[in-house]
């Protein structure tokens, strides 16, 4: 078994997913990442690698129940115990009211509340049993505020904040640190500077640090990782300073 500690990562994209595996990788983990595309995490591996830290990837849909048993129970029994589990995965979605279909609601709350939820029960059974450990859940600005176009998104996320209260109550007492990070910005990835271009407005324009850099995300995380439990934060907000709000 790995004898370094062990982040697991569900949702290990291009962006915030990478730049925490990177950091985490770079603190002394050993990084598993999981992502519906596995294949794709080739290039991420390759990075950490190159910078002397370890990771490995695997094909993970976090929406499946049998997934998530099959795939905690792997890494727990054939990598090593899993110190911190990070919940990463998106869904954010833009859709009028009126044209947001059953498949498109019921395929976000998935991916944002229902899937979330089968990642924390998942480590909180092996973290229970060691009283350790540390469960973060990605929010954003939908988990605290709807806005027009993203009743969807922000239904997924609502239910993502109140699964990380109700986890933290209850799995705080047994020493086991939950919490749910709500990023409210636009983050600097290429779906966002998308967003924007059809929205009219050059990204490349916008003042500095208008965008949130994920690797600000990831120190976040680590920071949080690092708490002691006398202060440990259940939810945190960060956003740029030009932000909004």
């Amino acid at each position: 078994m790995e004898s370094k500690p062990i982040c697991l990562i569900i949702g290990a994209g291009d962006y915030i997913g990478a730049a925490i595996a990177k950091r985490f990788a770079k603190g002394g983990f050993h990084v598993v990442l999981g992502r519906r595309r596995g294949d794709l995490l080739a290039p991420l591996i390759a990075k950490i690698e190159a910078a002397g830290g370890t990771a490995q990837g695997f094909t993970w849909d976090a929406r499946k129940e049998e997934t998530a048993k099959e795939m905690f129970a792997h890494v727990e029994n054939v990598i090593g115990p899993i110190e911190i589990c990070i919940f990463n995965v998106g869904g954010n979605v833009k859709f009028p009211i009126l044209e947001t279909t059953e498949r498109v609601f019921r395929k976000v709350w998935e991916m944002c509340a229902y899937g979330a939820f089968l990642s924390g029960r998942e480590a909180a059974k092996y973290m229970v049993t060691r009283q350790k450990g540390s469960i973060f859940f990605t929010g954003a600005t939908a988990s605290v505020r709807g806005s027009s176009g993203f009743a969807a998104f922000a239904s997924g996320k609502f239910a993502l904040r109140g699964l990380a209260q109700s986890m933290a109550r209850e799995l705080g007492p047994k020493n086991i640190h939950v919490a749910h990070l709500v990023i409210d910005a636009g983050v600097d990835t290429e779906f966002v500077r998308d967003r924007l271009r059809q929205a009219g407005k050059d990204p490349d324009e916008l003042q500095p640090d208008t965008l949130m850099n994920p690797d600000s995300i990831a120190e976040t995380y680590w920071y949080l990782h690092q708490q002691r439990r006398d202060g440990w934060t259940h939810e945190l907000d960060i956003r740029p300073h030009a932000e909004t709000w």
